[in-house]
């Protein structure tokens, strides 16, 4: 069996890892992995440095595309992205997400008939002004294989009209070869959760980031920030980074800057604020770190404050309430269970929500991402189809 996989954002980058691990481990004499880079992320840090450390197969190809207004640069990859289905043949094509890189791979793929397999399918947000929520709709809607990390993922395909049966999946016949027209849905768990079960201990030893922090036996917040519905509104971002100044005085404060984050801090924020920001002792604006960093960051934090989707849910895996710098979030059951609160870029509301952490931080956090073999059930349930087909 032949899979391309598209990746393009640095997310997408750790959750191929997880994947090409288990092909390697289990599967190296019967699935080909062909691996695409759209080029979407191109700093070093925001990219190359997943491949050399999590020790991904080197991409196949790589479009370069680079950044661009939503249109062009999902119009590049699409382009470029067709012409490698038509050369390699794929038995399916693997998208993850909900990025441009994820958009342009469906729609490519569907328009000339390549199977579909989308990873972390069915998780909403109701947002439909976030370009995220656009890519994941269109991309479910002609996927083939659909594998959702959550019950809520399963429940909102089914609003959808998908058809799941009570065991969670779903075909329009037992006997059917399931198609763009008859999709078959999966609810398998998290693959992020493979990769943070698998990395947490080699995280401790490959990397000194909180020696080198110097944030030995101390307690931090880690922040991050890089939504451009953050960064790219004044206020929003004025908002955000007077809470964090306020919690400085409390806490150390850790924040690695995005290069959005980095490049608009000196236009966006009025230069008292960001006087503040940099002469303040207990705020460590550091560069983009390496999965493995954030790992042991995210599992050294007392807290994890952020507008990032897989940030969010890393903290709960490592058992830490976040504060979600977003108006909703696609991972309800991180709310839902008391360990993150939607405090969207509002002082007032991420104030409280510190406060409510700190005098009642969480100690329950259920097991609702799966066993940390979501990866081989994935490539399981493609053999299969793929033998029937």
């Amino acid at each position: 069996m032949k899979l391309v996989t598209i990746i393009g954002a640095r997310p997408q980058i750790i959750k191929a890892a997880a994947l090409s691990r288990a092909i390697r481990n289990h599967y190296a004499d019967q699935i080909q992995e062909v691996i695409v880079h759209t080029g979407q992320h191109y700093d070093d840090n925001m990219s190359q440095v997943f491949f050399d450390e999590l020790q991904i197969p080197r991409p196949d190809y790589n479009l370069h595309v680079g950044s661009a207004s939503h249109g062009v640069q999902t119009a590049r990859m699409t382009e470029g992205i067709e012409a490698l289905l038509i050369k390699e043949q794929p038995d399916f094509i693997v998208l993850y997400g909900d990025t441009n890189s994820t958009l342009a791979g469906a729609v490519a793929a569907a328009k000339i008939h390549v199977p579909i397999v989308h990873i972390e399918a069915g998780l909403r947000s109701f947002n439909k002004s976030m370009p995220e929520e656009i890519n994941r709709i269109v991309c479910d809607h002609c996927s083939t294989l659909l594998f959702t990390p959550t019950k809520a993922g399963l429940e909102n395909l089914k609003r959808e009209g998908f058809s799941i049966d009570e065991g969670g999946v779903s075909t329009g016949s037992t006997t059917a070869v399931p198609t763009i027209d008859n999709p078959k849905v999966y609810h398998c768990g998290d693959i992020m959760y493979d990769n943070s079960l698998h990395f947490a201990d080699i995280a401790e030893e490959k990397t000194d980031i909180i020696q080198r922090l110097g944030l030995t036996g101390k307690p931090f917040i880690l922040s991050t920030i890089h939504r451009d519905s953050n960064t790219d509104q004044p206020e929003r971002l004025s908002a955000i980074f007077k809470a964090l100044i306020q919690l400085s005085k409390e806490c150390q404060v850790v924040l690695p800057l995005h290069p959005r984050t980095a490049k608009l801090l000196k236009t966006n924020l009025d230069e008292d604020l960001q006087k503040q920001i940099f002469s303040s002792p207990n705020i460590k604006l550091i560069p983009p770190v390496s999965f493995l960093e954030m790992i042991a960051l995210e599992r050294h934090a007392q807290l994890v404050m952020t507008d990032s989707g897989g940030v969010q849910k890393e903290a709960y895996f490592f058992k830490k309430p976040g504060i979600i710098l977003r108006p909703e979030t696609e991972w309800v059951e991180i709310v839902e269970t008391g360990n993150a609160i939607l405090a969207d870029a509002d002082e007032g509301r991420i104030m409280q929500a510190w406060q409510h952490f700190k005098n009642n931080p969480p100690t329950i956090f259920p097991e609702i991402f799966g066993d940390g073999h979501a990866a081989e059930f994935m490539l399981e349930q493609m053999l299969l189809t793929n033998t029937r087909k």
